[in-house]
C-alpha cells in the first residue's frame, strides 16, 4: 500500500474514532431524574430501546427496593434469617438485627401494661414459604433500601395464584397450578410489553396516539391490574389475586403506552379507616407510629431518611417516584394519603377536581372523597399524565364505572392541559395572577412548626418576582406582613356569613362535654345569635375559624365518614366475584394482619351493623357545599385566582417514633382538598435540617406510653423536603397547572435523594 494510500485509511479511521467518540459524548440520556420527554428523546435517537429503559429500572428495583425496618423485641437480641416475596428475580431478605423495647422508649422496667405487640417473623397466610415482619417495627438509619413497590410485574414473580411455573409463558400448565393461570400468563409482562413496542415501532413510537409510550409506572395496589396480585397491600389467600380486568385508570394508560410495571406499597387498604368500635378488642397494643405498612408488603421507609415516616397511605408511590424506581405514579388520597407522601418525598403531586379520574376497579374508602391522584418529577410530567386519562374515543374523563365521572360539561378543560404550562421564556409569566397567601396554614403553634412555615413564606418571594400579585389573609397568631396587602374579604368573614344557615348545628358543637364555642354576652346556638353574626352584628367565636371548619369531625359522634369503608370495600369485593373472597367475612377468614390493631379493627368492620342513614353521608355532602361556597366567595371577592400555603407544616417522623396530637406539628385544615374536592398542585419547595422529634413518656399509672414535644431541634445528617401547595376552585386545573409549572422552573427546588443514586452502568 502507498503512503498515500496509507495515509487516507488512518485518517479514514481517525474520523470513525473521533465520530464514534462524540457520539458516546452526545449521549444524553441518564436514568436519574428522566422525563418521559427523555426517554422519548433517548428512544427516537437509538440510544436505547423501550426493553432497556424498563431493565434499568428493574436494576434499581434489584440494587434499592429491599426491606428497610427492623423488628422490636424485648430483648433486642438477632432473629435468624429470613426471606420475603420475590422482586426482581430473587427473593428479599429481612434484617436479622432487632432493636430492644427499652431503647425505644423510657423506663420500660416500670411499664405495667399489656405486653406489647413484640416485632417477629412469621409465614404468611397467602404463600407460607413467604415470612413477613409481624408486631412492631421500627426504622433503620442508613438502610439503603425502600420497599416501595410491593409487586413487579415480572413473569414468575407477579402473582402468587400463578407464581413460578404457573406463569410459564409456553409450554402445558403443570396439574397442581390453579386453572385461572392458563389465561392469566398469557399476559405479556412489563419487560415482553416493552419488546413488543420495541418490535411494532422501533426508533419511531406515535407519541400522538401513545402519550406515555415506555414510561414505566407504579400504581397504587389498590387500583386493579389485570396482570398483577392486586390486594390492596392485604395478605389475602384469594383464590385468584389477579382481578379479572383493570381499574378504568389502569386500562386508560396502558391504552396511552405506559409500561404497568408495578404496584406500589400503601398503608394497607388505603389506611383502613381506623377501627369503628365492637367486640374485638386489640390483646396485644402498639406502641410507637405506624408509617405506611402493608400485612403482604412490609413497611415503607422515606429515602431522605429511612428511620423515617413517609406520611399517608400512597408512601410507596411516593417514594418510587422519589428514589427513581419508576417516572411516575398513581396514588390515592380519602384525606391527605397523596399530598401527605408528596410532601414528604418531594415530588410532584397533581390532584385534579374528584371526578376527573374515574375510580372504577379501586379498593376505596369514601366514594364521596376518594379520588386518584398523579405523582412525577416534574409538574410537566404529571399534566401528560393526567392528559392521558381522557377517553380516547370521546375525548372525555367520562366513566361509566364511577358515577363521580358526571362533571358538569365545563369542569373539564376541552384542550389539553399541557397547553397551560407556563413559557420558561416568559421573565413574568404569573403577570396578572392574584395569588391569596392562606395564613391561617401557617401559624406556628410549636417550635416544630417554623421551619416549613418560614420556608413557604420565603417562597413568597419567587411568586413576586415571576409577576404574581399576592394579597394574604390575617390571623391574630400569625403576624402581619406590611409589604403584602391583606384580603379585604377573608375567611372568617365568609364562615360568618354562610355556616349559620347552611350548617348551624356546628355552634352547637361540644368538646369534652362542654360549648365549645362562645361568644360573651350571646348565646350561639340561638336564632338571634346566627342572623346576628350572619350580618356581621355580632362576632364571630374566636376558636371558629378555617383551621376549625376545614379539619375538625362532626359534632355528631354517630356521623362519622368511616362508615363509608364497611360499604366501600364490601361492594368492591362484589364487583371483583372471587370464589373464596366475596364479602367482610371471607375476606377475614382467608387473611392474615400485621399487627393485633389492625386483627381487631377489621374484625369490627366484619361485625359492624352499619347503618348507611347514619349522619356521615348527609354531614359530608353538606359540608362540601357549604365550605366550597365559603372557599369561593373568598376566591370571587377578593379577585384571586390561586391559594398557597404550606401542604403541612409537620416534618418526617420516625417509623416506631412518638407522636402528639393537637394543633402543633401541622395544624388542622390540612385536608381541605379531599373534603372540598377541588384541584391541588403540590411542588418541591426546600428542605429542612432540622427536626424536633417527638419523646416517649410513661404515663402516670404505667400502663401506656405518649408523646411530647420536644423543646430543642435535631440536627439532621440530610435534609428533610417539604412542597408548596396551589388550590384553586373545581375546575380550575389549567390556573394551577400555569402557577406550579412557573414556580418550579424558578426555584429548581426538587433534589433527588442522595443514598439512592445511579448504579455501575446505568444509563
Amino acid at each position: 500500500m502507498s503512503v498515500r494510500a496509507t495515509v487516507q485509511v488512518l485518517i479514514i479511521v481517525a474520523a470513525a474514532l473521533c465520530a464514534a467518540a462524540t457520539q458516546a459524548a452526545d449521549k444524553s440520556f441518564h436514568l436519574q431524574e428522566a422525563t418521559i420527554d427523555d426517554i422519548h428523546a433517548g428512544i427516537r435517537s437509538g440510544e436505547l430501546s423501550c426493553r432497556q429503559v424498563v431493565e434499568a429500572y428493574v436494576a434499581r428495583a434489584r440494587a434499592y427496593n429491599g426491606f428497610c425496618a427492623r423488628l422490636v423485641t424485648a430483648d433486642g437480641a438477632k432473629v435468624s434469617a429470613a426471606k420475603g416475596a420475590v422482586r426482581a428475580g430473587s427473593a428479599l431478605k429481612f434484617p436479622t438485627e432487632t432493636l430492644a423495647i427499652s431503647k425505644l422508649v423510657p423506663d420500660f422496667d416500670k411499664y405495667i401494661g399489656m405486653k406489647p405487640d413484640y416485632g417477629r417473623m412469621e409465614p404468611t397466610l397467602s404463600d407460607p414459604t413467604v415470612l413477613q415482619q409481624y408486631g412492631m417495627v421500627a426504622g433503620m438509619p442508613k438502610a439503603g433500601q425502600v420497599n416501595a413497590l410491593e409487586t413487579l410485574n415480572l413473569r414468575g414473580e407477579r402473582s402468587v395464584s400463578c407464581k413460578a411455573g404457573c406463569d410459564a409463558a409456553s409450554g402445558d400448565l403443570p396439574a397442581s397450578c390453579p386453572k385461572a393461570c392458563d389465561a392469566f400468563r398469557k399476559q405479556p409482562d412489563a419487560l415482553e410489553r416493552a419488546a413488543e413496542l420495541d418490535k411494532q415501532f422501533g426508533r419511531n413510537p406515535d407519541l400522538k396516539a401513545m402519550p406515555l409510550y415506555c414510561v414505566p409506572m407504579s400504581f397504587k395496589a389498590v387500583y386493579d391490574a389485570k396482570d398483577m396480585r392486586t390486594t390492596g397491600g392485604g395478605d389475602v389467600n384469594y383464590a385468584m389475586d389477579v382481578p379479572p380486568k383493570d381499574s378504568t385508570l389502569t386500562a386508560r394508560l396502558r391504552a396511552a403506552g405506559a409500561i404497568v410495571y408495578a404496584q406500589a406499597h400503601n398503608s394497607e387498604y388505603n389506611a383502613g379507616s381506623g377501627d369503628p368500635g365492637g367486640d374485638a378488642k386489640v390483646l396485644r397494643p402498639y406502641i410507637g407510629a405506624g408509617g405506611s405498612r402493608e400485612s403482604w408488603g412490609g413497611m415503607t421507609c422515606n429515602p431522605y431518611d429511612t428511620e423515617r415516616v413517609t406520611s399517608g397511605s400512597s408512601g410507596g408511590s411516593a417514594v418510587s417516584v422519589a428514589a427513581n424506581l419508576v417516572v411516575c405514579s398513581i396514588c390515592e388520597t380519602t384525606g391527605g394519603s397523596c399530598r401527605g407522601p408528596a410532601n414528604y418525598q418531594g415530588v410532584v403531586n397533581v390532584v385534579p377536581t374528584k371526578g376527573m379520574i374515574s375510580y372504577g376497579g379501586g379498593i376505596g374508602a369514601n366514594p364521596y372523597q376518594d379520588r386518584p391522584g398523579i405523582m412525577c418529577r416534574t409538574v410537566k410530567d404529571s399534566v401528560k399524565v393526567l392528559d392521558a386519562f381522557r377517553d380516547t374515543r370521546t375525548g372525555s374523563y367520562f366513566d361509566a364505572r364511577d358515577p363521580y365521572t358526571a362533571l358538569p360539561r365545563g369542569v373539564a378543560s376541552k384542550t389539553a392541559y399541557a397547553s397551560a404550562l407556563s413559557d420558561p421564556s416568559n421573565a413574568k409569566p404569573l403577570a396578572g395572577v392574584r395569588i391569596g397567601v392562606i395564613r391561617e396554614l401557617m401559624v406556628k403553634d410549636s417550635p416544630a412548626d417554623a421551619a416549613v412555615s418560614d420556608g413557604i413564606n420565603a417562597e413568597l418571594k419567587v411568586l413576586k418576582a415571576l409577576g404574581a400579585e399576592l394579597v394574604e389573609s390575617t390571623d391574630p397568631k400569625y403576624p402581619d406582613d406590611p409589604s403584602i396587602p391583606n384580603m379585604e374579604f377573608d375567611f372568617n368573614q365568609a364562615i360568618a356569613e354562610i355556616l349559620p344557615f347552611h350548617m348551624p348545628e356546628v355552634f352547637s358543637s361540644k368538646k369534652d362535654g362542654k360549648p365549645e364555642f362562645e361568644v360573651a354576652g350571646w348565646d350561639v346556638a340561638s336564632r338571634k345569635y346566627l342572623v346576628s353574626v350572619a350580618t356581621h352584628n355580632a362576632p364571630l367565636p374566636t376558636n371558629l375559624n378555617f383551621r376549625r371548619v376545614f379539619s375538625n369531625p362532626p359534632p355528631d359522634p354517630e356521623a362519622v365518614s368511616g362508615y363509608t369503608f364497611a360499604y366501600q370495600f364490601a361492594e368492591y369485593l362484589m364487583k371483583r366475584g372471587d370464589a373464596r373472597v366475596f364479602d367482610w367475612a371471607s375476606l377475614n377468614s382467608n387473611a392474615k394482619y400485621f399487627n393485633d390493631v389492625r386483627r381487631a379493627a377489621m374484625k369490627n368492620w366484619e361485625n359492624k351493623e352499619m347503618d348507611i342513614r347514619t349522619g356521615a353521608i348527609t354531614y359530608t355532602m353538606k359540608r362540601r357545599d357549604t365550605l366550597r361556597m365559603v372557599m369561593m366567595k373568598v376566591l370571587e371577592q377578593n379577585h384571586i385566582d390561586v391559594f398557597v400555603n404550606p401542604v403541612s407544616l409537620s416534618l418526617q417522623g420516625k417509623i416506631g417514633g412518638a407522636t402528639v396530637g393537637g394543633p402543633g406539628g401541622g395544624g388542622g385544615g390540612f385536608g381541605y382538598g379531599a373534603m372540598l374536592g377541588i384541584p391541588e398542585v403540590f411542588v418541591p419547595a426546600g428542605f429542612a435540617n432540622e427536626v424536633y422529634d417527638p419523646t416517649f413518656v410513661l404515663a402516670k399509672d404505667g400502663t401506656k406510653y405518649e408523646g411530647v414535644e420536644a423543646s430543642k431541634p435535631t440536627r439532621l445528617a440530610g435534609p428533610l423536603p417539604y412542597n408548596i401547595a396551589f388550590w384553586a376552585g373545581p375546575g380550575e386545573e389549567s390556573t394551577l397547572i400555569k402557577v406550579g409549572s412557573a414556580y418550579e422552573a424558578a426555584s429548581h427546588r426538587r433534589k433527588p435523594p442522595a443514598g439512592f443514586g445511579p448504579l455501575a452502568g446505568e444509563p
